[in-house]
C-alpha cells in the first residue's frame, strides 16, 4: 500500500529514498556551514538534516503536484534552523543590534515611503556608515536564521515559514506548508520592490542556490559586500512583514 509518497510496508524502499537523497542533505549542511562560526559541527547539521529528510520521507504527499526534492529541502533545511536555534549561540547583543537595523529600516521607510539608503540608515542608527557595515557583517548569522522564522497567523492560529514563503514564492507552487495565495503575493511584492543589488542576491542566493562567493563574482563584489546586501534584504524584509496581517 503506498501512503504519502513511498510503499509503507517495504522498509528497503524508505532506506533507498535516504540513500538517494542523503548527498541533499550533506550539500544543504555544507552551504549552511559556509556562513556559521567553526564551533557548529557540519556532521551535526548533517545528522539533523536526515532526520528532516525522513520526516519529510513520511510526510510527502504527491497528489499535492509538489516534487519530493523541493518539498524534501524545506524540511531538511527547516530541521537544521531548527536546531541552530535551539542552541542559541547568537549573542544577545547581536540580536539585539539585528533588532535595531530592521527597526530603523521600517521607520525610515514609513517617513520616506521609499527604500532607505544605507546611509539613512546609519544616520538613523547615529552611527557611521563603517560601522552600519560592520554590523550587517556581525548580523550575517541572524539573517539566517530570520529568513526561517516562524511568522504567526493570529486569525487562523496556523504557522508559516517566512524561508518556505521566499522558496514558494519563486517555485510556484503549494503544499501544506503554505497554502494561502495571499501571504506569497505580500512578500513577492516587497520582494520586487527591494533594491535592484539586494533583490538580485537574494534571487542568486535563494533561488539559483550560488553562495556568497559565487555572487560577488557574478555582480563584481567582494563575498563581504554580498553579505552586507544579503543581510540588510532579510533585515528590510522583516521590518516590512513584522506586522504583516497573515490570513
Amino acid at each position: 500500500m503506498t501512503v504519502r509518497g513511498y510503499t509503507k510496508s517495504s522498509k528497503i524502499d524508505r532506506d533507498k529514498m535516504i540513500v538517494e537523497y542523503a548527498p541533499l542533505v550533506k550539500l544543504i549542511a555544507g552551504r549552511l556551514a559556509m556562513r556559521l562560526p567553526h564551533n557548529i559541527d557540519r556532521d551535526d547539521l548533517t545528522e539533523v538534516g536526515i532526520l528532516g529528510l525522513i520526516d519529510a520521507i513520511d510526510k510527502y504527499e504527491p497528489a499535492k503536484g509538489v516534487k519530493f526534492k523541493s518539498y524534501a529541502e524545506i524540511r531538511v533545511r527547516g530541521a537544521m534552523l531548527d536546531y541552530l536555534r535551539a542552541l542559541d549561540w547568537i549573542p544577545r547583543s547581536v540580536r539585539d543590534k539585528a533588532r535595531e537595523i530592521a527597526k530603523a529600516f521600517k521607520s525610515v521607510e514609513h517617513r520616506l515611503k521609499r527604500n532607505a539608503t544605507e546611509e539613512e540608515i546609519a544616520k538613523e542608527l547615529g552611527i557611521s556608515l563603517a560601522e552600519y557595515h560592520e554590523r550587517l557583517n556581525s548580523a550575517k548569522v541572524v539573517s539566517i536564521i530570520s529568513i526561517d522564522e516562524v511568522l504567526k497567523d493570529e486569525k487562523g492560529g496556523r504557522q508559516r515559514r517566512f524561508g518556505d514563503i521566499v522558496i514558494d514564492v519563486h517555485q510556484k507552487y503549494t503544499d501544506e506548508i503554505i497554502s494561502n495565495s495571499e501571504v506569497r503575493q505580500i512578500l513577492q511584492k516587497h520582494i520586487e520592490v527591494l533594491p535592484e543589488k539586494e533583490k538580485l542576491v537574494i534571487s542568486l542566493y535563494y533561488y539559483d542556490e550560488l553562495t556568497m562567493k559565487e555572487i560577488g563574482q557574478v555582480l563584481s563584489l567582494t563575498e563581504s559586500r554580498v553579505s552586507q546586501l544579503h543581510s540588510s534584504a532579510i533585515l528590510r524584509l522583516k521590518s516590512k512583514l513584522k506586522n504583516t496581517d497573515i490570513t
